[in-house]
């Protein structure tokens, strides 16, 4: 990580902290000296997301690394989404070319994402985005990460590639119907076109490059990008994971 003063607590648990930076090609080969498997979190959108990961797997290269996981994003169609989908293609072209083993994580859309799409407090009586009537395998990141971790601690995944999504795949109508459920009032979902939404929230305080990303994962939606159901996440889980009722019921009904 960049700053080691944010894991003290890990670093209490008896945790190795080690500092790096993706773009800090000498602090990754020393970060990664004595460790056998690496897993390369995507970075950010906005950055230079292919340079970033060509220096984590050289540098794992270089260092002795014997295998790579990389979280890249769930291709359900062939739709692009701009500051995403390229660079995934081209890390996972690069990391397969690399001779080190890989292992790719097609991670689902994370149901957190939803707070930026749709607003973090409750609706009053309308959601509007840009999706028409795709539907979005939403996984929440907790699941993700306990996924992600038994692939890591477990053995029989050498250059496999894996897409991690929730097991049911959800509509804005069907996000509506459980808010307004829950709210006991009735609450509507209404798709928007793309330029509209971006101002919208651009007019809500987001910058225009980000309103406008955001408009993109209702565009990948209505193109079915992420609407595939895969049982992976399932079966690692042992159990089903979290439903669309639970992630709303815990973030916009806390304590109820």
């Amino acid at each position: 990580m960049r700053d080691v003063s944010k894991a003290t607590d890990l670093v209490q648990r008896g945790v190795d902290v080690r500092q790096a930076d993706y773009f800090d090609y000498p602090a990754l080969v020393q970060a990664f000296q004595g460790v056998e498997k690496v897993l390369l979190v995507s970075a950010v959108a906005f950055t230079d997301r292919v340079r970033q990961h060509r220096n984590v797997i050289d540098a794992a290269k270089q260092a002795g690394v014997k295998h790579l996981f990389y979280t890249s994003i769930q291709r359900s169609t062939n739709f692009v989404m701009q500051e995403v989908t390229e660079s995934d293609l081209a890390t996972e072209a690069y990391l397969k070319a690399s001779g080190l083993v890989y292992t790719i994580l097609k991670n689902g859309y994370y149901f957190e994402g939803l707070r930026y799409v749709i607003g973090s407090e409750m609706p009053d009586a309308e959601i509007r985005f840009p999706a028409g009537e795709g539907r979005i395998a939403f996984v929440t990141r907790a699941d993700l990460a306990a996924a992600t971790a038994a692939l890591l601690t477990s053995e029989g995944h050498d250059n496999q590639e894996y897409t991690l999504t929730g097991s049911e795949a959800y509509s804005f109508h069907d996000i509506a119907r459980e808010l307004s459920e829950l709210a006991g009032r009735p609450i509507a979902y209404n798709s928007s076109e793309l330029a509209p939404y971006t101002v919208q929230q651009v007019a809500a305080g987001f910058p225009e490059a980000v309103a406008g990303f955001l408009a993109q994962w209702g565009a990948a939606a209505q193109h079915g990008m992420l609407a595939g159901t895969h049982d992976t996440v399932e079966r690692l889980l042992g159990r089903k994971p979290t439903s669309l009722r639970e992630y709303l019921k815990t973030t916009y009904f806390p304590g109820t």
